[in-house]
């Protein structure tokens, strides 16, 4: 049988799953990251272990599914993120990245956009523009679009950059169209990816 490299998504509650799933092959590509590589999702360790065709490459796990396997996971720390709900357990080594899956979604981005810098880091490089997305902007559409990830609405941008509300608008529209998104997610990571706001901005 042939192994299928994947990223695997391992928690009980099958909406969690859902919603990583969701983030890895919806955000995930847009900073590089995992572009081709296939996403699974499993309600239990003896479920990702009966999966003969899975080559897991990276794993996203429940923080009870990591403690109560913590030799299998152990000696790929680097490779594993810890999906806990408020605080990490104190049974979950400290080598182990951790998201709170309960906090907003933008403060989810920034983790996982701290991580990815991080990563960066760790291997002396800088992170880099995806070479379909860099450059696309004008000099006006980055400072829209700094300000979009940033919270502001269009009528705030507006007075800030001196600006009607209806090229605000405009901006935004050819923002969409150039990035391929409205999503601000994808937005506030293109934002950070490419040195249009910092971490400590958002």
């Amino acid at each position: 049988m042939e192994l299928k490299p994947k990223i695997a998504v391992i928690h009980p509650n099958s909406l969690c799953c859902l919603a990583m799933r969701t983030i890895i092959t919806d955000i995930a590509p847009f900073i590089g990251a995992f572009r081709s590589v296939e996403t699974a999702t499993y309600n239990s360790m003896q479920e990702f272990l009966d999966d003969e065709a899975c080559q897991a490459i990276h794993y996203f796990v429940a923080a009870e599914v990591l403690v109560e396997n913590l030799p299998f996971f152990a000696p790929q720390h680097r490779r594993c993120i810890v999906l806990t709900e408020g605080a990490a357990p104190a049974e979950v080594p400290a080598e182990f990245h951790t998201v709170d899956i309960r906090q907003p979604e933008r403060e989810m981005l920034k983790c996982f956009l701290a991580m990815q810098g991080a990563a960066h880091a760790a291997h002396g490089m800088e992170p880099r523009p995806t070479p379909d997305y860099a450059d696309l902007l004008s000099q006006r559409e980055k400072d829209v679009l700094a300000l979009i990830v940033k919270g502001y609405i269009n009528k705030e941008i507006a007075d800030m950059l001196n600006i009607s509300t209806a090229t605000v608008i405009f901006h935004r529209r050819n923002i969409a169209e150039k990035l391929g998104t409205k999503s601000i997610g994808r937005l506030t990571v293109y934002a950070v990816m490419n040195g249009i706001v910092g971490m400590h901005e958002l």
